[in-house]
Parts: structure tokens; C-alpha cells; sequence
């Protein structure tokens, strides 16, 4: 057996990371969120060949589903959420008519497994700190960092990478729309130059990721 080389381990690492992270840099779609709804949106994105990219500032993926309900590792879904279930090849029986019953570990380790392997790339450990807007308030990227950076309130500059579309799947926090909230303020121009502001905030975002896809991808 050859002896084990420490430091051609740590190359490989660093190596093999960096150009993934290199190559993220510049992104048809980037999903700040790797929650079964960011890892969904990745999933049917990437088998359509968007280059597709997810950050997520946690350690692991798959957002509070791992816990089912009250740390019962269930999930239940209807018939819509079944087919999607279906596609990914995760297992389901029925509970009644119209309601479908999956075990929460299989579901997030088989979703995440599956979105990788239909190309998309996911980066953990990484929080969104803002986003970069260019040419009359578009959103055309994201401002990352290290999350450990943020827990350990050091000063470290941020580096960013650049998407034709957004997509904001970090859950009830809406975290990213808070961003371009705060950003863009009360209203906000979609691409076809329709000023928008009567609807919620989250509601118009939304609106303007979906032009954009459309248009851009």
C-alpha cells in the first residue's frame, strides 16, 4: 500500500474547488438557497443545460426538510409535489386519497444527489451578502462570502460572480428580495420598462425573475 500524501490531498482540494468556484463566476442562473425548492429549480434548470449554480450558507443542504414535522423525518405531498418526487426517484406511498407520504432523509440526500448529477453545482458554506445591479437597476449577480465570516463578524471584502437571473430560494426569510428591497426601494422596473409597485415586493420580484428567464435563458 503507497504511504498516504498529506499534501498532495490538500492540492487536490484546493485545486479541484477553486476551478469549480472559478468556473461559477460567471452563471446563466444563481440560486442563493439549497432548500428542496433551490435544489428543484436547479435540478430541471440543469437537465435543460442551464449552467446553473447554488449557494448555500449552511453546512448542509436540504433546508428544514431533513426534520419532516416536529423531528419526525416524514414529508407529506400532494399530487402535484408527488410527481415531482417522481422525477427525482424518490419513493412515496399513499396516506389517502390525494396525499402522499415520503421519508424526509431520502428525499433531501436523493434530490441533492440527483441535482448534481444533472449539472449544477452546489457551493455550501457560502452566504449571499448582497447583490450586484447594473444598466437601470438589473439584478446581474450576487456578492459572496464566506458564512464563517459573517459568524465571526470579521471584516473580509467580498467577491462576486455574475448571473443572467437570480433566483431566491432562501424560504420565509426572503433574504435576497430583502436585499433588492432595500437596494432598488418601494418600486421597480421590469424589462419590458413597466414601472410596478401596487403588489408586494416579493410578488414583483418574482414577476422580474420570471421576465427574465424568459428572456435571457
Amino acid at each position: 500500500m503507497n504511504k498516504i500524501d498529506e499534501v498532495k490531498i490538500t492540492k487536490a482540494i484546493i485545486e479541484t474547488y477553486v476551478k469549480d468556484l472559478f468556473n461559477a463566476t460567471e452563471t446563466e442562473v444563481a440560486i442563493a438557497g439549497a432548500g428542496p425548492a433551490g435544489m428543484t429549480a436547479a435540478y430541471y434548470l440543469a437537465k435543460e443545460g442551464v449552467k446553473t449554480v447554488i449557494f448555500e450558507r449552511k453546512l448542509s443542504v436540504g433546508g428544514g426538510m431533513w426534520g419532516g414535522g416536529m423531528m419526525f423525518p416524514r414529508i407529506v405531498v400532494q399530487d402535484a409535489g408527488k410527481e415531482i418526487l417522481d422525477d427525482f426517484g424518490v419513493s412515496s406511498q399513499e396516506y389517502e386519497e390525494g396525499y402522499w407520504v415520503a421519508d424526509a432523509v431520502e428525499a433531501v440526500s436523493t434530490i441533492a444527489s440527483r441535482t448534481i448529477k444533472a449539472g449544477a453545482r452546489i457551493f455550501n458554506l457560502i452566504s449571499v451578502e448582497d447583490v450586484m445591479i447594473r444598466e437601470g437597476d438589473r439584478i446581474s449577480g450576487l456578492v459572496l462570502n464566506w458564512s464563517a465570516v459573517g459568524l465571526a463578524n470579521l471584516h473580509v471584502d467580498p467577491l462576486t460572480i455574475r448571473a443572467k437571473v437570480v433566483v431566491d430560494a432562501t424560504g420565509h426569510d426572503c433574504e435576497v428580495c430583502g436585499i433588492v428591497c432595500k437596494k432598488i426601494g418601494p418600486k421597480l422596473k421590469t424589462e419590458i420598462g413597466e414601472v410596478i409597485g401596487e403588489k408586494p415586493m416579493w410578488s414583483e420580484i418574482g414577476e422580474r425573475a420570471i421576465l427574465d428567464n424568459t428572456k435571457e435563458v
